[in-house]
């Protein structure tokens, strides 16, 4: 793959008086996975949720692959995995799943539900309501709803939160199969080494701005650039 996934340039978000994002260029290649970092309150959140569509630029442009990112067909080319599991408590996983399959126009949302969540270790409580499930359990289901329809472009924020170590393994072996099939990922985390283990770039944000951007893998350097963040 080539080209931008995702391009923004002056990117700015006001809620009030507050700016939560402030002038910030980026520029993510399609195939590449940029790691966000920064303490509470960077924008790390504000920055995905602004990628997935979610809320609208106050100043500058966004572009997923060419296009503003208003547009509402984009939505499907992107997956996102936030701190909400937008999981339906009532409904099992499966349910959940398939829901949100049909949703994109999967004619196979079953067969693809059922994938996903064997993927995740979740088949012998697929049948089960989300809403008795542990945090771990409803964060690994919803990993597998923010991929039901196979997009170009993962958001992923915090998504190794309230995940036990062998699910934590499963879902950093996923992004780097994605990553190698030239899926386009964001990962915000507080994680230094996992996002230099699993990053072509990394952005470090303070309240709102950019610190530190620079090429993945150097956890020597995310460490310095996040010490500075929280200074």
């Amino acid at each position: 793959m080539s080209g931008s996934a995702i391009e923004a340039r002056g990117l700015t978000k006001r809620f009030g008086p507050a700016v939560a994002l402030a002038d910030l260029d980026l520029e993510v290649s399609a195939g590449e996975c940029l790691a966000v970092l920064g303490p509470n309150g960077a924008g790390k959140t504000t920055l995905l949720r602004l990628v997935a569509g979610l809320t609208r630029p106050s100043g500058g442009t966004l572009r997923i692959d060419g296009q503003l990112s208003q547009r509402r067909q984009l939505r499907a080319r992107i997956g996102y995995i936030g701190h909400a599991s937008l999981l339906y408590p009532a409904l099992s996983a499966r349910e959940n799943l398939i829901f949100a399959g049909r949703l994109y126009g999967l004619a196979d949302a079953a067969v693809r539900a059922d994938a996903l969540l064997a993927a995740e270790g979740l088949s012998a409580e697929a049948d089960r309501p989300v809403g008795g499930f542990s945090r771990g359990m409803a964060q690994r289901t919803a990993i597998a709803r923010g991929l039901v329809h196979d997009p170009s472009i993962v958001l992923l924020d915090e998504p190794f939160s309230g995940l036990d170590r062998g699910a934590a393994v499963r879902l950093e072996s996923r992004l780097a199969a994605l990553r190698s099939s030239g899926r386009t990922l964001l990962i915000a985390t507080h994680e230094i080494a996992l996002a230099a283990r699993l990053s072509d770039a990394a952005l470090v944000l303070a309240a709102g701005r950019v610190v530190h951007a620079g090429r993945g893998g150097d956890a020597a350097a995310l460490e310095s650039a996040y010490a500075e963040a929280l200074a």
